[in-house]
Order: C-alpha cells, then sequence, then structure tokens
C-alpha cells in the first residue's frame, strides 16, 4: 500500500535556503497541512472537517528551515496503536522486512523514509508510535522532552503524553531537524554515561542498572494505559458517541474501554505513573543515559490480533517509561534478529534533548 495518504503528493513551496533546504518531508496524517483534510486515518473523521486554514506550527519550522513537504503520511485510527494496520486504508509497506508490519500509529511516514520516498518522517508519539515504526523500520526516531516542539495545529490523542515526532534514515537529518523544532537552550548537559538497563548488552556501557522488577514494567504500563484511555475519551467521546465512526479491530475495544474509565481508577492511575516517572528520573539525574531492552522484530503482515496485542505490550512496556517521565528519547537501529530490524531505546534527563541526539550519532559512527 502507498503510504502517501492519496491526494497529497504535492510538493509545497520552501525557502531555498536553511539548514534543511531540499530535505524532503512527509507529514503524519494527525498533524495540519494547509489545504488538505486532516483525517486522522478515519474516513468519518475526515468527512466531517474542513480542510486546515494553515500549516501546523511544526510543519510551518520545517518548511521556514528550507525543507519541502512531499505529502500525507498513512496513519493508524486517531493514533491510536503501535501497529501500522488499519482497517479503512491498509497496511503501508515496510521496505526492510516486507513480509512484516511496519508499526504505528506513523506508519506512513515510516514506510516512506524506509523506502527512500523522503529524507524525513514528521509523526506524533504518544506511547511510542514514532519509536516502535522506527524500531521495525530499521530507522532512527526521536520522541523530544514533553512540551518542547509545539503541538498547535496538531491533533491530540492523549494531551499529557503526547509529542511531536520524528523519524529519518540517518541520525545526522534527525538531529538537524530537531534543532529546527525543538525549543531549548543551544547548550545541552553533558553525559555522563550510558547505563544498560535491565539486560541490555552493550559494549560501550559506564555501568549497568535495573529500573523495576519484575512486573514494574507491566504495573508502569497498565498506568500509562488507563490514563491514556481516559484521556482519549475526554478528547474524542463526545464526538465518537455523535458519529458513525465505524472503527477498525483494536481501536473499537479502545475506545470503548474508555468510555468506562472512572475518575478515580485515573486518579489512582496517576499516583502509579509518578510513582514509576520518579524511578526513572532518579536514574537519569546527573546527566546519565538508560539504554533500554530492544523493540522487535516487528510482528508478520498477517498476524493475527492476539499476537499484535503482545508486541503492543511488549513494545509499550520499554516505551512508556520516556512518556510517562516526559523524557526525550531516541531509538537507534541495532541490527537484526530472524532477518528483520530492531531498535535500541536511549533516554536522558529532561531537557537534554540536543546531548541525546549528539550521543546517537556517536553511537552510529563507532
Amino acid at each position: 500500500m502507498n503510504p502517501i495518504v492519496p491526494g497529497t503528493a504535492v510538493r509545497r513551496a520552501a525557502r531555498a535556503s536553511g539548514p534543511l533546504a531540499g530535505t524532503t518531508v512527509v507529514v503524519k496524517d494527525v498533524i495540519d497541512v494547509e489545504g488538505f483534510v486532516t483525517g486522522a486515518g478515519n474516513p468519518r473523521w475526515a468527512a466531517t472537517h474542513d480542510p486546515a486554514p494553515r500549516d501546523a506550527r511544526c510543519v510551518q519550522q520545517l518548511l521556514d528551515a528550507g525543507a519541502v513537504v512531499v505529502g500525507k503520511g498513512q496513519c493508524a485510527e486517531f493514533a491510536y496503536s503501535l501497529s501500522g494496520d488499519n482497517a479503512h486504508f491498509g497496511m503501508p509497506e515496510n521496505a526492510a522486512a516486507p513480509d512484516r508490519n511496519p508499526g504505528g500509529s506513523t506508519s506512513g511516514p515510516a514506510a516512506a523514509v524506509g523506502a527512500g520516498l523522503c529524507d524525513l518522517g514528521l509523526g506524533t508519539d504518544t506511547l511510542g508510535s514514532v519509536r516502535v515504526p522506527a524500531s521495525y523500520c530499521g530507522l532512527f526516531g526521536y520522541r523530544p522532552t514533553y512540551g518542547t516542539i509545539s503541538f498547535a495545529g496538531v491533533q491530540p490523542l492523549a494531551p499529557s503524553f503526547d509529542t511531536v515526532g520524528l523519524l529519518a534514515r540517518s541520525a545526522e537529518t534527525l538531529a538537524v531537524a530537531a534543532g529546527v523544532l525543538v525549543a531549548l537552550p543551544p547548550e545541552p548537559p553533558p553525559v555522563s554515561g550510558v547505563f544498560a538497563a535491565d539486560g541490555v548488552e552493550l559494549d560501550r556501557a559506564a555501568g549497568e542498572v535495573s529500573i523495576f522488577d519484575d512486573d514494574g514494567y507491566a504495573r508502569a504500563l497498565d498506568a500509562f494505559l488507563t490514563v491514556q484511555a481516559y484521556e482519549v475519551w475526554r478528547v474524542y467521546g463526545a464526538w465518537v458517541e455523535s458519529h458513525d465512526a465505524d472503527f477498525g479491530p483494536g481501536i473499537a475495544e479502545r475506545f470503548a474501554h474508555g468510555a468506562t474509565v472512572t475518575r478515580a481508577q485515573a486518579l489512582d492511575a496517576q499516583r502509579a505513573r509518578a510513582v514509576a516517572a520518579r524511578r526513572v528520573l532518579e536514574l537519569v539525574e546527573d546527566g546519565a543515559v538508560l539504554a533500554l531492552p530492544g523493540i522487535g522484530p516487528a510482528p508478520l503482515r498477517t498476524a493475527d490480533a492476539d499476537v499484535l496485542q503482545d508486541a503492543r505490550v511488549a513494545a509499550g512496556q520499554r516505551c512508556c517509561l520516556a512518556s510517562l517521565a516526559g523524557l526525550p528519547a531516541v531509538m537507534i537501529p541495532h541490527g537484526l534478529v530472524d532477518g528483520a530490524p530492531v531498535g535500541l531505546q536511549l533516554v536522558a534527563t529532561p531537557g537534554a534533548d540536543r546531548a541525546l541526539l549528539a550521543l546517537t550519532r556517536e553511537f552510529t559512527s563507532a
């Protein structure tokens, strides 16, 4: 399936100069591009909304830096999935492993970058919607410190976790684009060392750490998913109840679950979220970077619902830590398993984005 939303594969004017001059970008279809409907992977949503009157702030920043937007990328419905399938539009092809899922929800931009159709993918990352497809497709994927890239003109999912994110084939392209978007002081705090977390094998590790006990990752993900479901229903519940949205498998069940989450349950989950976040923040203080266990390989394109759910849980447990604590994270290619890419995730202290991206370049040049 073509990863580009039909009718949006058009070049938009950009400056001839700038740090991203000539860089081609595919924009996830939850991010506004002037003149096009932001469809969020759902035909009913697209049919009930007008074309965007202006570019999202992040899109405008890339254009101002010389980039060229060549299309909107397909995505999982409402960005509410870590799988690349969409019941309405199909599944983009994973160029690095054509028999496997490209991951989601930023499936279209990831597939486009992986296939060489563009240089940069602009997406969103709530639980891991940039980092998971980066791992599955053998790409670099970046989630910034929470709140440091403008979300103006971007469709929310769970606002206390949502970030804009980036995908690229090279660490250099990723870092240059992040430098255009991220509102941080130019001088990064120093990195004191990279610490291998919970069984990661890393030759250059300064030491090893254990983040949680055996059930800690599961508890962290449960807290995330409960808060997420509660917030998603607050964002979309009224629209869902008044429209025939015709959600695909998995998405329908998640919205239905969100309608049942009570405020008391959400508050309990927020307390558990704070405990998990505090633990991770303790480990990255003083410039430490955590190397988290890998994600992948991707499920096969033909995988059934149970396999996809198992993959969602496995990836979510590794990705939720940065989301819970608002930390910057980069997924980097880390080899092959069964012929398919797997990634290694590096997570740093809030605001250390530039240092983390510089470290990513060092990892890949070594």
